[in-house]
């Protein structure tokens, strides 16, 4: 299928990144593409702004980046819009995270991520080897990274201008627990909630997710009434599917994901799925009418 849309927004884990968190030179090469022939191009992804850099190949180039599940955007390095939890949220989670010996990561607005000291034995433990067989390699290369060099382990928590939490566990069963904690707990403080793995969970403030900040990035480009086409793989993409023109899940989503959306690429993230989908159906379609 040919589409023709006037901005691509693009989750990064599963979809632009390998299973190695790594981007291709062929998707950077097909983004540059895009971008020549005044299309314009998106990250929207769950991970922080300072994950990002290392992943992407040099001379990497979009038009704007969505993080954190739509808590923040950037063009270049100037934020142009931010949201933050509270701090009695914070300390409320990290508290039940606590109880419940759930692995944490605390993302404040253009700093490290953090983790209590107090806390360093049990969430150090969900990241033991071996590797759970469920687990995806992309999310334990991620989690073992941020034990060894990325988490600043802090006696306490200072400031108020938190990104998200992100939350990980070695069995299913173990993180489902934890959604429910958290479900009960939106009974009396407003937040939102959604896991980019079967692994994890994330928590952003109320009202905000990929849909929220992809509005908000149109709103700034003065788009909001063209076509749009995004392109992810998990359960914090379903809202950005929701919201664009054209939906499309990576080959190697779930079966849930697929079912959501108008197409499903023909290779997966090791593959260069995104790179053959926007050849052969953006570029096509832009070829097709002469542009």
């Amino acid at each position: 299928m040919s589409v023709n849309p006037k901005a691509v927004f693009l989750d990064m884990d599963g979809t632009i990144l390998t299973h190695q968190n790594k981007v291709t030179i062929e998707t950077k090469e097909v983004i540059d593409e895009l971008r020549t022939k005044g299309i314009f191009v998106f990250i929207a992804t769950g991970r922080s702004a300072d994950e990002l850099a290392e992943m992407l190949p040099k001379g990497f180039a979009v038009d704007g980046m969505i993080t954190a599940n739509g808590m923040a955007g950037y063009i270049g390095e100037k934020v142009i819009f931010e949201h933050a939890l509270s701090l009695e949220l914070v300390e409320t989670i990290i508290e039940k995270a606590r109880q419940q010996k759930m692995y944490y990561e605390l993302f404040p607005h253009g700093h490290s991520r953090i983790v209590l000291e107090q806390d360093k034995t049990f969430v150090e433990a969900a990241v033991r080897e071996p590797k759970p067989d469920s687990v995806q390699n992309n999310e334990w290369i991620s989690r073992q990274k941020a034990i060894k060099e990325d988490i600043e382990w802090t006696a306490e928590i200072t400031g108020n201008h938190f990104s998200k939490f992100y939350f990980f566990a070695r069995t299913r069963d173990e993180i489902d627990a934890w959604k429910s904690e958290l479900a009960d707990l939106q009974q009396d403080m407003k937040f939102s909630m959604t896991p980019s793995s079967p692994h994890n969970a994330e928590v952003m403030v109320a009202g905000i997710n990929k849909a929220s900040g992809i509005e908000q990035m149109l709103e700034r480009f003065d788009l909001v009434r063209c076509e749009t086409l995004a392109i992810g793989d998990s359960d914090n993409d379903i809202k950005m599917f929701e919201y664009v023109s054209h939906a499309v899940a990576m080959k190697n989503a779930s079966d849930h994901i697929k079912a959501q959306v108008d197409e499903v690429t023909e290779f997966t993230c090791d593959e260069n799925g995104v790179s053959h989908y926007l050849k052969t159906s953006v570029l096509a379609a832009f070829a097709k009418v002469g542009k």
